[in-house]
């Protein structure tokens, strides 16, 4: 059995001494360095499966290693040693290629856990490859550079945050970085931060004792409990209100939970990966998300494109959606050379959503095995000079005030003309159901995020609710 080895490298001889001896019963080889001289010279003599390195050296400092080893030896991990508190250290030995950081006094069983991730690492890398992973679809530049940068940050430990336009994918990619992570034998939660009441959030994302609220009939653990040896995905991070972005920044430094009610923090072992469409970097300037929090998970940044600038890849996606659509619905329907054309044309401000809704209404309305222009529904040339278009096809007014809560929403002739069909002259019945239609349209393009979908359909959340309430739509 060949023994795995591990690099430990400080110039204080007795932390060198007890991390050698932690890691020498857990099985492992153990060579040691006092300096960044001492530490090259090992890593050309031999091969490391981990290093753990101190940030400051006699010649030198540990961000140089970490770079030196990530240029050199990029499948050996390497770990950060910083001073209690001086998360700035920790934050640039990950932008420059560390697995995770510690801090000091350490930890010996934060250590254990650490290193056990760092050697499963390449193991699970490997398992990946030949497993079913998550897939992006699409052999555009954009993509391929997209696919590329997913791997390298899949073997940190840092923070990731994932940014883009509303039905990019961005889950998608999250779960990619996941599959191929040394976590991913351990669960994937993604949580919407927008769809928590903020009366809620800390029980929802901390958990809870029995009887610290009213309700509290049990303990409960959080989302951050059951994504214990995993990955935690805070989809519409920029969501969260202030209060809970002092938590998450504690929570994501310290390394563990208070649930409400409890009288000590839980420890927990987990990787954040964010994401928003919203753009960051401005709410910072308006004071409506932290700076602290936003240097913090901003540690990787991984941009997903919008659909419109990889147009080349619309084709590939229409023929896996209309796979996926097949599956079970007898025979699988395919695009007419016209309905290509007006897909490879289409501005797609709902990105791969909206392609995914479109495709599956042309499905649904097509005669036949082929797929027409007609059946997409999409809006006529010159359609987004004055309109919004929501990811469903439907155009509503840009220009207009926030109707009553009781004024009708705008209709596309689509289903105006449907509405006709079948009203038989009841009017009022007819567009009634039309704006019902519209209203779940809508909802379903937003995930039922009901402040979103009121800002779509171009109404005030108070005309929403309305709506909602009138139609008995849950």
């Amino acid at each position: 059995m060949i023994s795995r080895s591990a690099l430990i490298v400080d110039d204080e001889r007795d932390i060198r001494e007890l991390v050698a001896l932690t890691l020498g019963r857990m099985g492992l080889r153990v060579e040691t360095a006092g300096d960044l001289a001492q530490a090259r010279a090992q890593l050309q003599a031999h091969d490391f499966d981990f290093c753990l390195t101190d940030m400051r050296l006699p010649d030198g400092n540990g961000t140089q290693l970490v770079e030196h080893i990530a240029a050199r030896h990029p499948n050996t991990p390497v770990a950060m040693m910083t001073a209690y508190g001086n998360i700035e250290a920790a934050v640039a030995a990950l932008k420059a290629g560390a697995f995770d950081f510690v801090t000091k006094p350490v930890d010996l069983a934060v250590l254990r856990q650490l290193v056990t991730h760092a050697l499963n690492l390449g193991v699970q890398r490997r398992a990946a490859a030949q497993s079913h992973t998550p897939r992006l679809i699409g052999d555009s530049p954009a993509m391929r550079q997209l696919r590329e940068t997913a791997a390298k940050v899949a073997r940190s430990q840092a923070p990731v945050f994932i940014c883009g336009e509303s039905g990019t994918g961005k889950e998608l990619v999250a779960r990619l970085v996941h599959a191929q992570s040394g976590r991913k034998d351990g669960p994937f939660v993604p949580v919407n931060c927008g769809a928590i009441p903020a009366e809620l959030m800390e029980s929802e994302l901390f958990g809870h004792r029995k009887g610290s609220f009213t309700g509290a009939h049990a303990d409960k653990d959080g989302l951050f409990q059951t994504a214990q040896g995993g990955t935690l995905f805070l989809d519409e991070i920029a969501e969260l209100p202030l209060h809970m972005q002092v938590k998450l920044l504690r929570v994501i430094q310290e390394k563990a939970v208070r649930p409400v009610g409890a009288p000590a923090e839980v420890p927990v072992d987990v990787r954040i990966l964010s994401a928003t469409h919203k753009d960051l970097a401005k709410l910072v300037e308006e004071g409506r998300f932290r700076h602290d929090l936003f240097y913090r998970i901003n540690v990787i940044a991984l941009p997903v494109p919008p659909l419109r600038e990889r147009r080349e890849d619309i084709p590939a996606i229409a023929e896996a959606v209309l796979a996926r659509i097949a599956e079970g619905q007898g025979p699988r329907l395919r695009l007419a050379d016209d309905a290509a054309a007006a897909l490879a044309a289409h501005e797609f401000p709902g990105n791969v959503r909206e392609l995914e809704n479109v495709l599956e209404r042309a499905v649904a309305l097509a005669d036949g095995t082929l797929i027409g222009a007609t059946d997409l529904g999409l809006p006529t040339t010159g359609a987004h000079s004055n309109a919004v278009v929501v990811p469903t096809g439907r155009t509503l007014p840009s220009d207009t005030d926030s109707p009553e809560p009781d004024a009708p929403l705008p209709a596309t002739a689509e289903a105006l003309a449907r509405a006709r069909a079948r009203a038989e002259g009841a009017l009022p019945d007819a567009l009634a159901q039309i704006e019902r239609e519209a209203l779940i349209t809508a909802l379903d393009a937003h995930r039922w995020h009901r402040t979103k979908t009121a800002e779509a359909l171009g109404i005030t959340f108070r005309a929403l609710r309305y709506k909602l309430k009138k139609y008995g739509i849950e």
